[in-house]
């Protein structure tokens, strides 16, 4: 059964579920659903953050429905807030935004002229270079101090 490789497919959709606290940068080319708690930046193709989920960060994606709570920016293409759903923060979308009865918006809306997604495999899983990397390190001001 684990052996074949045939056999085993990525159902695309991932489950924080309500016991689940993650605190970090998540990233997926595919869907997640958010039920736990989520300290950090979100990156995903599809992000439904359901009645009980709650972002602490910002959250890129194609497509975002809130049905919880988010502190944070949100940029997508198509965005639903729910009657249940609290956003503190900017909104940024590209197609449509929805919003239900009962939903709480603390923040700025703006529609962005973008229709395409920037969201890619590669661009959510690409290695940062070393030149960059050696970008972000501080310049030693007094050289003398080394030596």
């Amino acid at each position: 059964m684990f052996g074949d490789k045939n056999k085993i497919k990525d159902s695309e959709r991932s489950l924080i579920s309500e016991t689940v606290s993650i605190e970090g940068t998540i990233n997926s080319s595919g869907a997640i659903d958010v039920a736990g708690l989520v300290k950090g930046p979100v990156y995903s193709k599809e992000l439904i953050v359901r009645d009980t989920g709650s972002i602490t960060g910002s959250i890129e994606a194609d497509t975002v429905e809130i049905h919880g709570h988010l502190d944070g920016k949100v940029s997508a293409q198509n965005i639903v807030i729910g009657a249940t759903g609290t956003v503190k923060g900017d909104i940024e979308f590209g197609n449509n935004l929805r919003t239900e009865n009962g939903a709480d918006i603390d923040g700025y809306i703006k529609k962005t002229n973008s229709s395409k997604s920037k969201l890619t495999g590669d661009f959510l899983f690409k290695k940062k270079d070393k030149k960059e990397v050696n970008e972000e390190r501080p310049e030693v001001v007094n050289k003398e101090a080394i030596a």
